[in-house]
């Protein structure tokens, strides 16, 4: 049964970039959201918040998962992490969702997941220099998160999408409320129902 969203975090993790993401995940409680460590050890983020991962890569359950984050941090630019890259190709192969951001998606160029299907980034030719892969026609700089083939990836100035793309993926609510929501969050624009107004502005 598919019932985990997990994330992965590590020294230095951006705290916030799926912040957004997982509070909307966890709304409506039909998913178990679980964070996964390198190992068992507390880990510090960006921001300074300590946390206690609930368990390791290794014990990552692929028959279980239905997504699998992975925020940015420096780890990666280092070249750091090859246990996640293996990890999260296996997760992927198994029908898990994967999704990183910002610099997050570079594990996902070095496991091979970009390579034919569209996605984006930071910016054009950060994944060339930092992953070597073979993926750079799919790589789509027009937008600020895209969902293609089990994938999502997003830019560091994307974690609004990011999070629409995430509660897409995860089919919460309705089309319509979707957009609402985007446009709260992205546009600070009201739905019609706060508002008092009708979808066509008429005041009720």
């Amino acid at each position: 049964m598919r019932d985990t969203v997990y994330v992965l975090v590590f020294d230095g993790f951006a705290d916030w970039q799926a912040a957004l993401a997982l509070c909307e995940v966890r709304r409506p409680g039909d998913w178990q959201v679980r964070t996964l460590g390198f190992s068992g050890a507390p880990v510090v983020s960006m921001g300074g918040l300590t946390v206690q991962p609930d368990a390791s890569l290794a014990e990552l359950a692929p028959d279980r998962a239905v997504l699998l984050i992975v925020p940015g941090g420096h780890l990666w630019l280092r070249g750091e992490g090859a246990v996640a890259v293996q990890r999260l190709r296996q997760a992927h192969a198994a029908g898990a969702t994967v999704a990183g951001i910002d610099t997050g998606v570079v594990p996902l160029a070095r496991a091979g997941l970009l390579d034919h299907v569209r996605h984006t980034g930071n910016w054009p030719g950060q994944l060339n220099e930092v992953a070597g892969y073979a993926g750079e026609e799919q790589y789509d700089a027009d937008v600020l998160a895209a969902n293609d083939g089990g994938v999502i990836t997003a830019s560091h100035l994307g974690s609004v999408e990011f999070a629409r793309e995430v509660i897409r993926t995860l089919d919460l609510y309705g089309p319509a409320d979707r957009e609402d929501w985007f446009r709260l969050f992205k546009h600070a624009q009201l739905p019609s129902w706060c508002t008092g107004e009708s979808p066509a502005g008429a005041v009720v």
